[in-house]
């Protein structure tokens, strides 16, 4: 008799562990190209309306001064996947369909945001963009992701063909397909469908890795989106009315997906992480006010990108941060959150003291930045931009001299102190320099 009961009480106990630990969050991002800082309605009033991304940000967390880890695509999107400096990784510039304007290979053996949280037990995801790789052995399947649907490559030429250079980039795993319809229409739908898999497999958590091609030109809004906005706001001129509409689209497409995670009932246990690649393209009519310039830029118009994580339960909502961070601290704040342990060489940094309301370390944190390209312009070589305490040394082209520029005082960028700060110019110039010797011994090709 004695002996069941030490039995019973040991299965009493036992049993009171399992139901004390934690369930595993599911982890969804939400990743959009070129959208704005000022094309989100959550930061300031606009002629551009964003309900569900607000909404998304109001029942989680808003980040006011996150930046992208690079100006453009690829470089972005190696950050945000491997928790390291793009140029850490073989990815200082876009790689492309044709290998001489192609600047970058994602390294082997660098684990991806997918690898960590598959040791973890994760079912992993990828919809939409990749941009990392057009063939083996850097497609989604390889680098850690189960399932794939979407797009290898870079811009799409049309968002209803969903060609680029004439070639077809459009994969269900490795197999070529063609579907027809607007591409943000159907990564939504394939989302949705991805998501609603999971909701009868709810014992295993997963990660969706969702990125939208949109708000990246051409700007293809579908007609009654156009319409739409032209009727409420006859005052935009065509090339600003295409790209609200573009945007508001886009928006409907995220309301889509959420959705989607009520309706399965997977909201309540899903951190959300909703963000952009880099800021709005200027030429194309894209907002990223108040910062200055855009896409391609290192000035802060470039950098600064929407940032929000709704986690229920856990995040307060309504809250704000101004931490002043990078999109890849997801990395680390994913791979913490699902029970691991992030590795000590990551360039990013967990979020997760912000979400618990906590301070983040007070230990000063260099944020890097990196862009290589081709063309007249540019002629392959690197510009780069660092910021250390509120300062910031950048240039826009590899041709062009140093600047230097102190964001408390002057967050527009509009004073030039290189000439007449050298001391602080020569020792950001330092940890710049140390940023490119490390990588100098990385292939990108």
């Amino acid at each position: 008799m004695k002996s069941l009961l030490s039995i019973f009480a040991l299965l009493t106990v036992t049993a009171s562990i399992f139901a004390a630990e934690p369930k595993r969050p599911n982890f969804l991002i939400i990743y959009t190209d070129d959208l704005g800082y000022g094309d989100v309605s959550t930061y300031h009033d606009s002629d551009v309306a964003t309900p569900n991304i607000d909404k998304l940000a109001a029942e989680g967390m808003t980040f006011t001064q996150m930046r992208a880890n690079c100006t453009v695509c690829s470089p972005s999107r190696a950050a945000l996947l491997t928790g390291r400096y793009p140029d850490l990784v073989g990815v200082p510039g876009v790689i492309r369909t044709k290998p001489d304007n192609s600047w970058g290979f994602l390294k082997q053996g660098v684990p991806t945001l997918a690898d960590e949280l598959k040791k973890q037990g994760y079912a992993t995801a990828c919809i939409g963009k990749w941009h990392l790789g057009l063939e083996s052995p850097n497609t989604p399947n390889e680098r850690g992701f189960d399932h794939f649907h979407g797009f290898l490559g870079d811009m799409m030429d049309s968002y209803i063909t969903h060609r680029r250079e004439g070639n077809n980039y459009m994969r269900y795993n490795d197999r070529e397909i063609d579907p027809e319809g607007h591409a943000t229409d159907l990564f939504a739908q394939w989302a949705h469908q991805y998501i609603c898999t999971r909701g009868a497999k709810k014992e295993e958590p997963f990660f969706l890795y969702l990125a939208f091609n949109a708000p990246h030109f051409p700007i293809e809004p579908p007609k009654e989106y156009l319409d739409a906005v032209k009727k409420a706001k006859p005052e935009l001129d065509d090339k600003r009315a295409k790209n609200v509409a573009f945007v508001q689209h886009l928006d409907d497409a995220v309301a889509k997906v959420l959705k989607a995670l009520d309706t399965f009932g997977l909201a309540e246990n899903t951190v959300v992480y909703f963000g952009s690649d880099n800021g709005g393209s200027l030429p194309h009519a894209q907002n990223n006010d108040p910062w200055r310039d855009g896409k391609q830029s290192h000035y802060d118009g470039g950098l600064k990108v929407p940032f929000f994580v709704r986690w229920p339960g856990h995040i307060q909502p309504g809250s704000t941060s101004d931490y002043q961070g990078m999109n890849f601290d997801v990395f680390p704040t994913f791979v913490e959150l699902a029970g691991g342990t992030p590795a000590a060489d990551l360039n990013a940094v967990s979020l997760v003291p912000l979400f618990d309301g906590k301070p983040m370390p007070k230990k000063s944190r260099d944020l890097y930045f990196v862009r290589r390209e081709g063309g007249q312009r540019y002629g392959g070589k690197a510009y780069q931009a660092i910021i250390r305490d509120g300062w910031k040394l950048m240039q826009n082209d590899p041709y062009l001299p140093l600047e230097l520029y102190n964001l408390n005082e002057d967050p527009q960028e509009q004073n030039d102190l290189a000439k007449s700060n050298r001391q602080k110019f020569r020792e950001l110039q330092q940890a710049m320099q140390k940023q490119i010797q490390a990588a100098g011994s990385v292939p990108w090709q």
